[in-house]
C-alpha cells in the first residue's frame, strides 16, 4: 500500500506533499500523472497545491475533467482517503466532491502569510491525532481561498481563528464563510484545505503543526505509527 501524490500541468506543491510523506512516516509517495491510472495498492490520494491547467475558467474547473479524476472519484466512493490542498480543494468542490465553492479573495489579492486554524472536529481519519479546540499555525498561498456555500456546510473541520483561538473577522484571510479553512464530505473521508500542512512539518519551515496531520491520515490509510 502506498500514497499517490496527483499532478496536474501548473501543480506547484507535489513534491512537497511527497516530501511530507517522507519527513513524517519515511514513505516515497509515488507522482502520478494526471492522465494516468491510480494503482491499484494506493491507499492515500493527495491533490496538491498549484494552478492546474493555470487556473482557466476558475481555479479546478479544468482539472476535474482530467482522467485521474475520475478514478479519484471511484477511489473515494469505495472509502479511499483523499487529501486536497489548497487548488486540490478547489477541484474537490468543482468535481462536487465537496460542497461550496471557492471564490476569489474578499480582497481580490493574492494572499501568503502565516495564519491560525482551530481544529473543529477529531472525530476524521485527518485530525485524530489533534485535540478539539486546538489552536495551529500554517501558512496560506492562494487568490481564490474564499469558501461559499448556498446552504449551511457540514463538516467543518478547521476554522480561522486570532491569537485567542475566536474565528473573528480579522483572522480570516480570504473572506470565507462562517472562517472556514477546511471541512470533510458526509462520509469523512474526503478532506479539502486551504492552508497547506504540508508546508509545516519541519521545525525548518517555521511550523511542525501540520505533522499530525499526515500522521493522522497515514495512520488511518496505512496503518503508520498505529
Amino acid at each position: 500500500m502506498s500514497v499517490a501524490v496527483i499532478r496536474f500541468p501548473g501543480s506547484n506543491c507535489d513534491t512537497d506533499c511527497v516530501r511530507a510523506t517522507e519527513v513524517v512516516a519515511g514513505l516515497k509517495a509515488r507522482v502520478i500523472w494526471h492522465q494516468d491510472a491510480i494503482p491499484a495498492e494506493i491507499s492515500l490520494v493527495i491533490l496538491p497545491g498549484g494552478f492546474s491547467y493555470g487556473d482557466y475558467l476558475r481555479p479546478g474547473a479544468i482539472a476535474r475533467f482530467a482522467p485521474a479524476m475520475a478514478e479519484v472519484r471511484r477511489f473515494a466512493d469505495r472509502g479511499g482517503h483523499v487529501l486536497g490542498i489548497c487548488n486540490g480543494f478547489q477541484i474537490l468542490t468543482e468535481a462536487g466532491m465537496l460542497p461550496g465553492a471557492l471564490l476569489p479573495n474578499g480582497s481580490l489579492s493574492f494572499v501568503c502569510q502565516d495564519v491560525r486554524l482551530r481544529v473543529e472536529r477529531t472525530d476524521t481519519p485527518f485530525t485524530r491525532r489533534y485535540k478539539k479546540g486546538q489552536v495551529l499555525r500554517m501558512p496560506v498561498a492562494h487568490g481564490d481561498g474564499r469558501y461559499f456555500s448556498e446552504t449551511p456546510p457540514q463538516g467543518v473541520v478547521f476554522r480561522y481563528v486570532d491569537e485567542n483561538g475566536d474565528p473573528t473577522p480579522e483572522a480570516n484571510p480570504n473572506g470565507a464563510l462562517d472562517n472556514i479553512a477546511g471541512m470533510v464530505n458526509a462520509r469523512g473521508n474526503v478532506l479539502g484545505m486551504m492552508p497547506h500542512p504540508e508546508r509545516a512539518c519541519e521545525t525548518l519551515l517555521g511550523s511542525t503543526d501540520g505533522r499530525a496531520l499526515f500522521e493522522s491520515v497515514l495512520e488511518s490509510s496505512l496503518g503508520v505509527g498505529a
